[in-house]
This record gives structure tokens, sequence and C-alpha cells, in this order.
């Protein structure tokens, strides 16, 4: 899907130089994503800080970078604008605890219900907002102080800066591997552009990124039910969209690197990041699929990469804020560019006519609701609509084989599952009026998989019962018959050959 170099084995060197590329990136991301939420860039370079070191530390994925991000920031926004900063940290508190409870009872194994056609809208929906997101740094502010477009030579140098950026990038990889391109890509971009005093934007006219260290502080809102009940909603959307980015972002990073992450693991760690987060003034956060490919293109493989990135970018704040003001935009520009480049599942043109059209049209409309919407509605969807289609197709493959045995009796050998779906293709197989006075239903190939298959049998036995005929069940499950509220002695029991399988049913609730 991906087409990265990628090294497979961990090092201590590529690990610290791939966190340092990392936390240059996240600068501009924080800051802007601040922004977007409504509160001081600082409260989104200490959330970039302080998520990404924790989760880094004790996380389920080593190698995934995780801080302040866009698809959080939006949610935030209305309550920050609405109730102030002080009930974001309380929230972010509160998301953080859902996150812990969802990795204590083990909801990260779900993430494997999200079919392959999702995954792929996903990471092609995230790639164009991340590509959307840069061009926002192509606009200045005009006379009236709104946002207009680059004009003249800004334009020219900045479009030239970022080519030569992702130039660097393409080429310098064929080369040598001893230095991430990335980083190397900024260190010449920021040398060329003050060396020739050239006219374009610097991080530092976005905003100052200087600051001290984080400090403990309890959220100043009251401890009342009515406040739960105003950052409850708030918090459990924050922990939905985190969690479903970061198990998403884990298994494309398990894809790319050829390893496995462990997903309530790494709930349980965003949870203890956020709760931290929160009361040191930080927005909350989760996995950030652009920084990870960064990471990981760039050699990051094991802890130390996000734990380094997490230092280097206090380190950043503290002490060296004025250098990092020095590094042009359109270095860190070009930076993600090529990471949408690489996010971006290219292959999926190829296959759109190869695989079945509802994949497609899922592949689609998952990446459009998360360019338009959010991740957690998108994947939402993809999913929604494809367990219809799964329920659909399958609700047309059961059928049955008639034969008579010799007493006389005939048999019904059912092929395919019997559930709510195929319920009526089930009943469709059946003619109890001209059926002999015995007749056997034998489920060896087929299985009952909810109650309302239970029930589907329940009335089949009404119908031959009505006709005065004998209906015998066989091969049924233990669970099968003791939930048959109608078949009694007709279900015939074979210890040895009857299957041993669990019916979701709300009888069992």
């Amino acid at each position: 899907m991906f087409e990265l170099f990628i090294k497979k084995s961990v090092s201590l060197k590529d690990d610290i130089l791939s966190g340092l590329t990392v936390a240059l990136a996240l600068v501009p991301e924080a800051v802007a994503f601040s922004f977007v939420a409504g509160v001081d860039p600082l409260v989104g370079l200490y959330a970039a800080f302080m998520v990404g070191l924790i989760t880094a530390a004790i996380g389920g994925r080593p190698g995934m970078i995780s801080g302040a991000t866009g698809a959080l920031a939006v949610v935030m926004v209305s309550l920050v604008a609405q109730h102030g900063v002080e009930y974001l940290f309380a929230a972010v508190v509160l998301m953080g605890i859902i996150q812990i409870a969802a990795g204590a009872l083990r909801l990260g194994k779900f993430v494997r219900l999200i079919p392959h056609p999702v995954m792929l809208g996903f990471v092609n929906g995230l790639a164009i907002v991340i590509f959307l997101a840069q061009l926002g740094q192509f606009k200045i502010a005009g006379a009236e102080g709104t946002l207009e477009w680059m004009s003249g030579s800004m334009l020219w140098f900045m479009l030239g800066l970022v080519a030569l950026t992702m130039a660097i990038m393409h080429f310098l990889p064929k080369l040598t591997r001893a230095v991430p391109a990335a980083l190397a890509a900024i260190l010449v971009v920021t040398a060329l552009a003050h060396g020739l005093n050239l006219d374009t934007r610097m991080v530092g006219d976005l905003a100052s990124v200087s600051g001290g260290l984080p400090s403990f502080h309890i959220p100043m809102v009251s401890l009342t039910l009515e406040t739960i009940m105003i950052i409850l909603p708030y918090s459990v959307i924050l922990a939905a969209i985190g969690l479903i980015e970061s198990l998403m972002t884990l298994t494309l990073i398990d894809e790319i690197t050829e390893t496995r992450g462990r997903g309530n693991k790494e709930c349980v760690g965003q949870g203890i990041a956020n709760v931290v987060t929160g009361f040191f003034g930080g927005m909350g956060g989760c996995a950030m699929i652009g920084q990870s490919m960064i990471n990981v293109n760039s050699g990051g493989r094991g802890r130390t990469s996000g734990i380094s990135a997490a230092l280097f970018l206090l380190i950043f704040i503290v002490f060296a804020s004025s250098l990092i003001e020095m590094i042009p935009l359109a270095a860190l520009v070009g930076v993600m560019f090529m990471v949408v480049i690489g996010t971006f599942a290219w292959s999926s043109f190829r296959i759109l006519h190869k695989i079945p059209r509802t994949d497609a049209f899922v592949l689609i409309l998952v990446s459009g609701v998360t360019v338009i919407s959010d991740l957690a509605i998108a994947v939402g969807v993809g999913v929604v609509v494809s367990a219809l289609v799964f329920a659909w197709e399958s609700a047309k493959r059961i059928e049955a084989k008639t034969s008579i045995d010799e007493l006389g009796h005939k048999v019904y050998l059912l092929d395919g599952p019997l559930f709510f779906g195929s319920i009526q293709s089930f009943n469709d197989q059946f003619n109890p009026q001209n059926d002999p006075e015995t007749v056997i239903v034998d489920f060896q190939d087929s299985r009952v998989c909810d109650h309302s298959g239970l029930e589907a049998i329940n009335t089949l036995t009404e119908r031959y019962l009505t006709q005065g005929k004998e209906l015998r069940l066989r091969h049924l499950s233990r669970e099968c018959k003791d939930l048959l509220k109608n078949a009694g002695s007709m279900i015939e029991v074979n210890v040895i050959e009857d299957p041993r399988y669990r019916v979701a049913t709300d009888q069992l609730a």
C-alpha cells in the first residue's frame, strides 16, 4: 500500500535523529491546531510534548507518534468558545479516563472489525486532509486582516523552497541514509533561506513558541453534576475520535513495519497521557498519522524515537525557541507534502475497477466523509455500510438441498448462515402443505447466528404442526436446543456430531 523506504531494525541513532525530525515538524502543527481549537499555542505545544512522551513510553505501538491533532481540535473549539479553556482541561481529563476504561475492557480488539476498504478510505482521506491543511500556509494576512493567497516573489520563493525540500527528500536516500532525508531537507532549506535573505514566512510568523516547563494545574471548574453534563458529551466524542485514529494508525504502522502493536495497551497509554495532559494545561491528543509516517520513513522504530521527539520539542520550547522560529514554513510544508504522497494509497486507483463495486463505494465514501466531516463519523459510516452489504450478501447464500431417505422422509440439507437477514430466504425453502408426513431439517452445513434465526425455526415448527406433520431438526448446537420454544422432542440429538457454538441472542443478556 505504501511506497516508502522502511528499515526493519531498531537503531538508537536512527531513533534519535528521526525524533529530532519529527519534533521540528511538530511545532507548526501544534501551533496551527491550537489556533483551530481557540487556545494559546503553548496549550497545543504542551499537549504535543506530554501526550507524545507518555504514549511513546507506555503505549502499545513503538515508533508511533502522538500529539495534538486537528481531528480533536475541531471538536474542542465549541467547548472553548462557550465555556472557556478550563472546561477543556477538565474534558481532556475525563476523555483520558474513558480511554483507560476502554483499554481495561479490551475494546481495542474491535479495530479488527474495520474492513480493508475502510482502512484505504481512512488513509486516503487523511492524506487529503493533511494536504489541504498545508495550503493554509500559502495565505497571509491582508490589509483588512483577512487571509489572502500569496502572490509575487513571496509565492515563488515559497513554491521553490517547497519543491527543493521535496527534491532533497526524494533523492537523498538514493545517495545516503546516514541522516534522515526530512531533517537534511529542513536544515538545507533553512540555511538557504537565511543565507540568501529570501522573502519567505518563518515558523515565528505563526506565533511565539517560547515558554517554560509545563506546571501542574487543576482545572478551575466546579465539581458538580452540571459541569459533568457539560463536558461529558465532548469527552466521549474526543475519546472515540482519539482511539479510532490511534488504533487505525497503529494498524497502519503494523503493516508497513511488519510488526504488531498492542491495541489495548495503546488505549490505556493514551488515556493516561490525556489525564496527565489535562492536569498540566494541555489540550489532549492522540496518534498522528503524518508525524508517524515521518518517523518510520526516517528510520524511527523503537520507543526512543517518540520519547526523543517529545524531549526535543520541550527543549525547543524552553531553550531554543528562537532557532525554531527561524525555520521556513516552506520546508515543513514540503515535508508534509512528501508525507501526503507516501500516505495516500495510490494503488486504490488501480484496484477500483477490480474490487466489488460495494467495496469501491465504501473506499470513496470513507475518504469523502473524512475530508468533509471527521474521522469517527467516516469510520462509523464505512463500517455500517460494509456490515449491511455483508449481511445482504450473506442473506442470499442460504439454500436447501432436498432428498428422500430410505424411510421415505424428506430431508432438507441447509447450506448457509441463518440470521436476521436470511429468514425470508430460509422460509421460502419449505413447502409444508406438499411435504410428506415426516420432514427432517439438517443444519450440518448451516449455523444459527442470532435470536432471529431461532425464532424462524420456531415459526417453521408451528407451520408443520399446523399441517399435522412431523418435523425433525438435526445437527443443532446445545444452545439452540435450549432456546427453542416449540421444537421439543422434534430435535434429534447426536452427541458426537452435533456442533458446539454460542448464539447471539438477547435472551442471554
